[in-house]
């Protein structure tokens, strides 16, 4: 550790591209997946009805457990049934994409925007954080 300390302060300009360059990669990832909301904001969407949730996760997990009212089409098949989506692009309700962990929603995201979809979001966390947060699931 101490080496480390050492590299810092006789290489400060290194040590410094690096830590911006870091800075930069999360930025501009964070932003490449859309904007995310929580499950206490999707909550508040859900009771205004003002939200669409579309489950990306497979048939198995979502046979599990899902959250209430969302729509299933796993991200391998979303490409193609996208159409189902359309009646609400012009509408002024907001697409939540979920997922398991949060890690896979911003493909979906991304292929919704380009689309044409503007109002599209992600879960922040998946499913996982809503679980975390004590939401409840509909099993089948």
């Amino acid at each position: 550790m101490d080496r480390l300390f050492e590299f810092v302060v006789n290489h400060y300009i290194l040590a410094s591209l690096f830590v911006a360059f870091l800075i930069a990669i999360f930025i501009v990832e964070s932003r490449r997946g859309g904007a995310k909301v929580s499950s206490q904001g999707l909550v508040s969407l859900m009771n205004q009805d003002k939200a669409v949730i579309v489950d990306i996760r497979d048939r198995k997990d979502f046979a599990e457990g899902h959250i209430s009212g969302s729509i299933h089409m796993p991200l391998s098949g979303l490409k193609s049934r996208i159409n189902e989506l359309s009646k609400f692009k012009d509408q002024d309700v907001r697409i939540v994409v979920v997922d398991k962990m949060g890690q896979h929603a911003a493909m979906a995201v991304k292929q919704l925007n380009a689309e044409g979809f503007e109002n599209v979001e992600r879960l922040n966390g998946g499913i996982a954080d809503w679980q975390g947060s004590n939401m409840p699931l509909v099993k089948k």
